[in-house]
């Protein structure tokens, strides 16, 4: 079995995003590739308490890095990232949805009414 290493994945990412983007005419998508580009000590890193913070209920946020466990989520959610820890992915399971930027761009092709944090 070939390990797929996290670098790969953010380079398959990055050329997806930019390619939706073109297609789609949608600049979301290229400001995600951009934000995912930099290097990891650049990359967005955001906890529960600041999406609690800034999102709305019902609202779909998207974080260009990775998502910590720290603080709480009482508002439904659903929240794309590259990465997440796993205290955050079972604290946003509990009231919301926890899903990868890919799964993101498969559901909202059009990026519609989408917030970026971070």
């Amino acid at each position: 079995m070939k390990k797929i290493h996290k670098n790969n994945q953010l380079q398959a990412l990055i050329l997806e995003l930019n390619v939706l983007s073109n297609q789609e005419n949608v600049p979301l998508w290229k400001r995600l590739a951009n934000d995912l580009s930099k290097p990891t000590r650049q990359r967005r890193i955001v906890n529960l308490y600041k999406i609690e913070q800034y999102a709305r209920d019902n609202e779909i946020v998207v974080v260009p890095g990775k998502v910590l466990g720290v603080g709480e989520v009482k508002k439904k959610l659903t929240i794309a990232a590259f990465n997440f820890s796993d205290e955050a992915y079972e604290k946003i399971k509990q009231v919301g949805e926890a899903i990868s930027i890919n799964e993101l761009m498969k559901k909202n092709p059009q990026g519609k009414n989408v917030r970026v944090l971070g």
